[in-house]
């Protein structure tokens, strides 16, 4: 295994490491909930560039590279819906249209077919990654000011709360686009002659 793969599998593990500080009662939790997020992130990106610069892409990474992005998305927005942070509904729509593209790019690797991520998937991608950084930074920020300084209020929190339905919505709305965009880019998939 390559070092560009060994960075996608570290990233799937880490995803089940975020998940347990995320859930944790100590203080120091939530903060290295989210320096594990950062580095899930970054081994995100040192993965493709290492790939693309040594040579070393490969159908593994091909394939894994995507599905361990959603899995570490995908589960934090699932945690942050198990702590009533952000709405189920949300999450189901980013779920469903993640699960369906993956879905696509499974049929055109069996067929030989590489499906490109265009520029709105990275939006999304880069738009999900910043609205879990951001509920991240809420959550460490509540979880101090709560404890040292009594500094946390209702004002703060609905501020928060108000904030973080944005940054969902807009989340929620580049998903649709790109999926909707990669659905009508990849059309041909329904053409029952490509079968």
């Amino acid at each position: 295994m390559n070092l560009p793969n060994k960075l996608t599998a570290l990233r799937i593990i880490l995803t089940f490491v975020f998940i347990f500080f995320l859930f944790s009662e100590w203080f120091f939790a939530k903060y290295f909930a989210l320096l594990i997020f950062i580095l899930a992130c970054l081994s995100d990106y040192y993965d493709g560039y290492i790939a693309r610069k040594r040579g070393l892409i490969s159908n593994f990474g091909k394939l894994m590279d995507p599905v361990a992005d959603k899995i570490l998305l995908i589960a934090a927005f699932l945690a942050f819906v198990a702590l009533k942070i952000v709405p189920l509904w949300m999450v189901v729509v980013i779920i469903f249209r993640e699960v369906g593209i993956t879905g696509m790019r499974l049929v055109m690797m069996s067929k030989g077919s590489v499906l490109a991520a265009g520029k709105w998937g990275k939006y999304k991608t880069v738009s999900q990654m910043l609205t879990i950084f951001f509920i991240l930074i809420f959550l460490a920020l509540k979880e101090t000011l709560l404890k040292y300084s009594q500094g946390w209020n209702l004002s703060c929190e609905v501020l928060s709360r108000q904030i973080i339905f944005i940054l969902m919505l807009i989340t929620v709305i580049l998903t649709l686009i790109s999926g909707f965009l990669c659905l009508w880019r990849n059309r041909r998939l329904f053409n029952a002659n490509y079968y």
